[in-house]
């Protein structure tokens, strides 16, 4: 089986479908009930305040995440990796092409929302009239919205905390064993969010899951599928029509849908972000995807 330059193991994982369909919902259950181990389990008493009770959170999906990540470790046997480094690459946790990572998932996943950005740029106009107006009322409103985000805890759970701990659980440990239980590619984008549903919800977070889990799979880097979490947090539901745009937003949504399609397997081509594949063009080696 084909490996990536640098990550050597001592021997294959070797791990059934079963036993890794079983992992992935123990791990999914548990990030959720873990979030209730402060009152059921250590009886603190209840918050106080919001603050309180998600920083309680925060440390729940800190301790499920951590526990994730050993628990895939073990059932992978990756313990034996000389180094740190490449067992993180495991995960999609990963030093080099950090731009690639970053711009491209980024500006990808930004042509979903083409309509959003025309509704909200015509809202701007028509507010401030455009000129030196427009932008200095948009420079007020994204310094205010800096300043307050560094103080607002909802911004740390929606931009950070969240996006972090979901996609290091939900992607970075259950699509690596997935893969190594034999599951192929496609079955495992359409099966992951599944196991995303038994700890969160239904509805538009499956049609994200079945993207993000597409993009880890593609790149093998965690950032990627976490920067389009982060964003899509940002934006919410994107913004099909709008009777203000006078069917500007419309029309920018299906150009921007039509591009992302066409560029969605260009843009995540694996050798964008990986410098060698030793005859495989997975991320990791541990599948025969080709």
């Amino acid at each position: 089986m084909a490996t990536p330059a640098g990550l050597l193991l001592a021997s294959p994982p070797v791990i059934s479908g079963v036993a890794a369909m079983a992992a992935c919902a123990a791990m999914a259950v548990f990030y959720v009930a873990v979030l209730y181990a402060p009152t059921v389990i250590l009886r603190f008493p209840p918050p106080t305040s919001l603050r309180t009770f998600l920083h309680r959170r925060f440390a729940c999906a800190a301790v499920a995440s951590a526990a994730s990540v050993l628990a895939t470790a073990s059932l992978l046997r990756v313990w034996s990796l000389s180094d740190f480094a490449d067992m993180f690459a495991v995960f999609g946790i990963r030093k080099d092409h950090l731009i690639q990572a970053v711009a491209i998932p980024l500006l990808l996943t930004s042509l979903v929302y083409a309509g959003s950005f025309v509704a909200r740029v015509w809202l701007l106009v028509s507010s401030w009239g455009g000129g030196d107006e427009v932008e200095i009322g948009c420079a007020q409103r994204l310094a205010q919205w800096i300043q307050a985000a560094v103080a607002d805890v909802m911004v740390w759970r929606n931009y950070v905390v969240a996006p972090f701990t979901e996609e290091l659980v939900f992607r970075a440990c259950m699509i690596p064993l997935l893969l190594c239980g034999g599951f192929k590619m496609s079955t495992i984008i359409f099966l992951s969010p599944i196991f995303f549903s038994l700890g969160v919800q239904l509805g538009y977070t499956v049609i994200f899951g079945w993207y993000a889990t597409f993009l880890l799979i593609r790149t093998g880097n965690l950032l990627c599928p976490i920067i389009a979490h982060v964003f899509c947090n940002m934006m919410g539901l994107p913004v099909f029509s709008s009777p203000r745009t006078k069917g500007a937003a419309l029309v920018a949504f299906l150009a921007g849908s039509i591009a992302f399609f066409w560029l969605l397997f260009p843009a995540t081509s694996p050798e964008l972000y990986n410098s060698s594949f030793d005859r495989c063009s997975c991320w990791h080696g541990f599948c025969n995807w080709k």
